[in-house]
């Protein structure tokens, strides 16, 4: 069993968060899926821009607690372009051992309750 890398966790994380987007009927402007860069989605939905931050958080950390100093930076970030600010924190954890690594090819638990504005 090979564990996922940060890069590997983070974009797991960004694909289920993602595809919630895009159910939700949100257009894509931007996606960096860099580490250290934020957000990782600049997008559109109703006229009105968003910026998301997207952080996989392993158990048993609580996925909806974020850097309060990060997200400031990044709000008045998007305030210059008039955008809204979310955070979406999405913990993983493998299926029959959560305080083990997520593994590649391995069941695990996503923890997610959907985007917190600022």
């Amino acid at each position: 069993m090979k564990p996922l890398s940060e890069q590997e966790l983070h974009n797991l994380a960004m694909n289920l968060v993602g595809h919630e987007l895009e159910a939700a009927g949100f257009e894509f402007l931007g996606v960096n899926s860099k580490l250290g860069k934020n957000p990782q989605f600049v997008c559109l939905k109703d006229g009105n821009l968003h910026f998301i931050v997207v952080r996989p958080v392993p158990f048993p950390a609580d996925p909806r607690v974020y850097d309060s100093a990060l997200m400031e930076k990044i709000k008045t970030h998007a305030l210059t372009f008039e955008a809204r600010t979310y955070y979406a924190g999405v913990g993983l954890s493998p299926a029959d051992n959560r305080n083990a690594p997520v593994c590649l090819n391995e069941p695990y638990i996503v923890d997610y309750e959907g985007l917190i504005e600022l």
